[in-house]
């Protein structure tokens, strides 16, 4: 079992649109870790001429998960900001983190508010060269399982905005 002093992982899951990448950033700045970020590896891999998403959809986490690896081996605390839809990718995540030797906390970020996180969806400009958002239609027949609650596991709400996201998840850290 990883001590307080050990690295963290925060394994951040959510819709498009939700305030995952915002509450990333500033949850990986007040802890003073790596932010890893999934769309910006997927991007790279779509546009080189290397491999194809299409036939290999798994290969964004597969580097996204050898990133956090060495750097929660290297004791740097790590804020992974990936869609995280299902069970079976969280578990992963949470074997990153125990073969490491890492503390985990899984949040999933949620926006409860309908029509503002179709706004969020619909309005924003991509910040990574080359990479294409999904529309709103693609968000809402994504597949997406709730996360199970715990003492590693919360959910954050962004309908107000994500500082109060950010001072929940490291309430919820500094109490553990």
């Amino acid at each position: 079992m990883p001590d307080a002093g050990s690295p963290l992982l925060v394994a951040l899951s959510g819709l498009p649109g939700s305030g995952k990448t915002t509450v990333a950033r500033a949850l990986a700045t007040r802890l003073g870790a790596v932010h890893v970020r999934v769309d910006v590896i997927e991007t790279a891999l779509a546009t080189s001429d290397a491999v194809s998403l299409a036939d290999h959809p798994e290969l964004g986490y597969r580097v996204a998960y050898a990133l956090a690896s060495d750097h929660l081996r290297n004791g740097i605390s790590v804020v992974a900001d990936t869609v995280n839809p299902v069970a079976v990718t969280r578990e992963a995540w949470r074997r990153v983190a125990a073969d490491a030797g890492a503390r985990v906390l899984d949040v999933e970020v949620v926006c409860s508010n309908p029509a503002e996180h179709r706004r969020r969806v619909e309005e924003r400009v991509t910040d990574i060269p080359g990479h294409e958002e999904p529309t709103w239609e693609d968000v809402v027949r994504r597949e997406f399982e709730p996360i199970a609650l715990g003492p590693d596991a919360v959910r954050v709400d962004t309908a107000r905005g994500s500082e109060a996201a950010v001072e929940s998840i490291t309430r919820h850290l500094d109490e553990r």
